[in-house]
């Protein structure tokens, strides 16, 4: 193997490693949102709060984090995104001491801010090392899968640490994932340091003239794919964020479902597990099946899972760990293989044929991911006004969206 082969073997697992932290560290605001409701008697708008602050701040990092990575390079931008997350994760732990609902949300809001700049040095580094096209999206996916992974352990890990849900469950209870997590932003920084990285966007800037910032965006967004792609990411973050943690509410709320949080943690992990699965096999035939095919068949397999989630009678019931749960629930676990491909396909077919513009498309998709905060919380104010089922409607509308953008939205200019 030559030395560049190997090279780019290792920036690889680089990435899939820093892949695997922004979903433990975004996966802790689902569970944190049943502690806001149990510790600071939040209804399931306020409960969502927490999981909007960390990916809102998407929306005021993702451009200057595609600046930041186009101007200093992919070892920079993941150092900076780094140890912001050690100082977010541990804002996190100091509410738990505090006892504070705002603190906790700047915690959240940092952390934020860490995830969008790793975000934004992994997609494209990934997409760039497999050279784009078939094999550029079989690696954001098999990228994916570590993403997967660690979203699949934390909502098992923190059920059984928060256990009984009563007035007395609060912040500390989960100190042993926020440690975890920041043990896990420790070891990347020191390794990341030590690592050699590819750097093809500061080449490609050097032998390129120097735009401004306005020019830059001007020439990405002239590609219809990306601004189509723009909103097809905002509506799958909101999706694929809505999915668990509204079903994890309605399982453990004492007016919902009313299941043990450990039970409904793991049907949530199963939900993440799920997704790992389909980022598995999407990989290994990624090759081959192309990013168009396989948007239009999860998005539709999607619709109706949802749509039997909501309308099957709850009456009808599944043994889940000693625990009675509406084989209804199970439907909406089983979106989690729909949703498991969708982020590597849209990346993929919305930045096809951008090539300068590749990282500051990078930077608008990182801003659109704010979608994983706001979604969830319109589905926290519909559920509160009209119920969790009417929430899912929400959804349903956003895969319609992403179904269009597969069949239509995603073909380039020429």
């Amino acid at each position: 193997m030559s030395k560049n082969n190997k090279g780019n073997v290792f920036a690889i697992a680089i990435m899939f490693f820093l892949f695997a932290m922004i979903s433990f560290v975004t996966g802790l605001q689902n569970p944190m949102g049943i502690i806001a409701k149990a510790q600071f008697g939040a209804t399931n708008l306020m409960s969502q709060l927490g999981n909007a602050a960390n990916f809102i701040a998407y929306a005021f990092m993702g451009l200057p984090a595609g600046f930041l990575l186009k101007g200093k390079g992919y070892k920079f931008t993941a150092l900076s995104a780094v140890a912001v997350g050690f100082i977010g994760v541990g804002i996190s732990y100091l509410s738990g001491i505090l006892v504070s609902f705002p603190v906790y949300l700047l915690g959240a809001f940092v952390s934020g801010f860490s995830m969008c700049m790793l975000n934004t040095v992994v997609n494209p580094m990934l997409n760039t090392l497999g050279g784009g096209g078939n094999r550029g999206n079989q690696l954001i996916q098999l990228g994916g899968s570590c993403n997967s992974l660690a979203a699949t352990i934390v909502p098992v890990l923190a059920g059984y640490l928060i256990g009984e849900v009563t007035e007395k469950t609060q912040v500390a209870d989960v100190n042993a994932a926020l440690f975890t997590a920041m043990g896990i932003f420790a070891v990347a920084f020191i390794i990341i340091l030590l690592s050699e990285i590819p750097e093809p966007e500061l080449a490609e800037a050097a032998d390129q003239p120097k735009e401004n910032t306005l020019e830059s965006i001007k020439g990405a967004i002239s590609h219809r794919n990306l601004v189509f792609g723009v909103i097809a990411i905002f509506l799958y973050v909101g999706i694929e964020v809505g999915i668990p943690n509204i079903a994890n509410l309605y399982m453990t709320d004492i007016n919902g479902l009313n299941i043990a949080t450990g039970v409904a943690g793991t049907l949530v992990g199963a939900y993440w597990f799920l997704m790992l699965c389909g980022r598995l096999v999407a990989g290994a035939i990624g090759g081959k099946v192309s990013s168009r095919a396989m948007i239009i068949a999860v998005s539709s397999a999607g619709i109706l899972f949802l749509l039997l989630g909501m309308f099957l009678p709850k009456t009808i019931l599944v043994n889940v760990l000693d625990a009675d749960v509406p084989v209804a629930m199970l439907f909406f676990i089983l979106c989690g293989l729909c949703t498991s491909v969708m982020w590597g396909a849209i990346f993929n077919l919305a930045v096809e044929g951008l090539g300068k513009y590749t990282s500051i498309a990078s930077g608008l998709f990182m801003v659109m991911v704010c979608g994983g905060g706001i979604l969830p919380l319109v589905q926290g104010a519909v559920v509160d006004a009209a119920g969790y089922m009417q929430s899912y409607w929400v959804l349903v509308a956003a895969l319609a969206y992403i179904l269009w953008f597969g069949l239509i939205g995603s073909k380039t200019n020429k």
